[in-house]
């Protein structure tokens, strides 16, 4: 591994650092004056996938520039998996002009390179440094890209469109106050990541965050895992366990599907609510907790009160500040925000042929009904990414045919229902519930509100 000329940029840090390019010569010609002819670079050239492997681990490259001569299947095959396994870089390639129109330089150009150039140079150099510039100043610009969207953690949202943009309103709004928060919403609409956003916002962002699902426990374990148990409380107690209420002190408990916790523990949670202490299982000790409690729920939780399924005083109690999460299919403009992002987070990193998503495959996905939600669309790009033969990926490859995706198309009437149903929706809630208040804001009178409502099937909801 050699190195020629040497020329320094400023890097965003301020400093000026070699602009480097990594020449690898595959062809049994070797073209000396190539690395030479580029001036204003630090070339370090290699001669062997074995060389260039060592040098992109050892040196940080944004551009590499291929010689590519006739390659056996093995070397090949041992080229493209360098490029799999590499850092995301931009390759460019150098070949012989009678080689381009063969099909396997062809496929192998249009799968791993961002530019080819054909040999012999001539005038072209001056070029060829030009694309390397573009190149490396992308490779720049998608590095800083990555460090502004450091929002790594597990409580990142996207979205742009007014019903995600109110949840985050909310989300500021009620971080600030220390009360308890009832989130409500389908399955799969990202409850959880609402909860560690107010979390992570909140006072308490330097305690723990503890979760814990009240509908994946067998009933007779919930009560231990909540309020943990001292040695011998029952058979298998070997040890005295911290429950998950303690676990929490000065931090977050976040209890997901509130709605499945069994009558007979809603109460000692209520008596937690209220006096903020417990006692542990099979112990008799009483324990002041310090914690924030933030409960979820696709259930509606008015009508298991009804039904007697839900102790209407441990509703109030935790719905004393409430975050309502809407459906995808709600989040206009937001599904190809979301798809995009998921794209890049499970492709980040990685070298993969496809490169985004086809214009058929975003139509599909604005079409879909996403009964699934966040979660189903997750599912879908993963699976995409993974399966997929193509450079973009197509409606076929996330399993929305284009069938299905017209069947999945509202009706003007339906579409127009919609729209109504989530505007009364937010002017109530903008509202707090003042009808007369939302139908200013609506822009309509009282008495049309109240017909909205009792179309819509909100009445009841309202009288109660």
């Amino acid at each position: 591994m050699t190195t020629t000329s040497e020329h320094l940029y400023k890097a965003d840090n301020g400093k000026t650092v070699p602009r480097k390019v990594l020449y690898l010569c595959l062809a049994a010609k070797q073209h000396e004056g190539i690395a030479a002819s580029l001036e204003g670079w630090q070339v370090i050239k290699a001669n062997s996938i074995q060389e260039a492997r060592a040098a992109i681990y050892e040196c940080k490259f944004q551009v590499v520039l291929v010689c590519l001569g006739d390659l056996t299947d093995e070397q090949q095959a041992a080229f493209e998996q360098l490029v799999e396994e590499s850092p995301p870089l931009h390759w460019i390639a150098l070949i012989e002009a009678d080689k381009v129109e063969k099909g396997t330089f062809s496929q192998l150009i249009h799968d791993y390179f961002f530019d080819y150039y054909t040999l012999p140079l001539a005038d072209k150099t001056q070029y060829l440094s030009a694309t390397l510039g573009h190149a490396h100043g992308l490779g720049c610009l998608r590095d800083m890209e990555y460090e502004q969207r450091r929002y790594r953690e597990e409580c990142q949202m996207v979205g742009a469109s007014p019903a995600i943009m109110l949840v985050f309103s909310q989300i500021r709004k009620v971080a600030g106050v220390d009360a308890t928060v009832l989130i409500t919403g389908s399955s799969g609409t990202g409850k959880e990541l609402i909860a560690r956003a107010i979390h992570q916002r909140s006072r308490r962002r330097a305690g723990p965050f503890v979760a814990l699902n009240c509908g994946a426990l067998p009933e007779n374990l919930v009560q231990a895992e909540l309020f943990g148990h001292e040695k011998g409380a029952f058979t298998g107690a070997h040890c005295r366990k911290i429950g998950r209420i303690e676990a929490a002190m000065g931090g977050t408990l976040f209890l997901d599907e509130i709605g499945d916790l069994p009558l007979p523990l809603q109460v000692n949670l209520l008596r937690f609510l209220q006096e903020e202490t417990i006692e542990r299982v099979g112990g008799s000790e009483t324990l002041y907790i310090d914690a924030r409690v933030i409960a979820a729920t696709h259930k509606d939780l008015e009508e298991e009160v009804k039904e007697g399924e839900f102790r209407e005083d441990l509703y109030y109690r935790l719905n004393v500040l409430s975050i309502e999460v809407p459906d995808l299919k709600e989040r206009e403009g937001d599904i190809e925000l979301l798809a995009n992002f998921f794209f890049r987070k499970f492709t980040e990193g990685q070298h993969h042929k496809v490169r985004g998503f086809s214009r058929k495959a975003i139509s599909a996905m604005n079409r879909h009904d996403w009964p699934g939600n966040v979660r189903e669309l997750i599912n879908r790009v993963r699976k995409a990414i993974v399966m997929t033969d193509n450079r973009l990926i197509t409606a076929a490859d996330l399993g929305l045919e284009s069938g299905e995706a017209v069947s999945a198309l509202p009706t003007l009437e339906q579409a127009r229902d919609q729209a109504e149903l989530q505007a009364i929706k937010r002017g109530l809630l903008h509202a707090r519930n003042n009808v007369s208040l939302a139908a200013r804001m609506l822009g309509i009178s009282r008495v049309t509100l109240y017909r909205l409502l009792e179309k819509h099937r909100l009445l009841d909801a309202k009288k109660n």
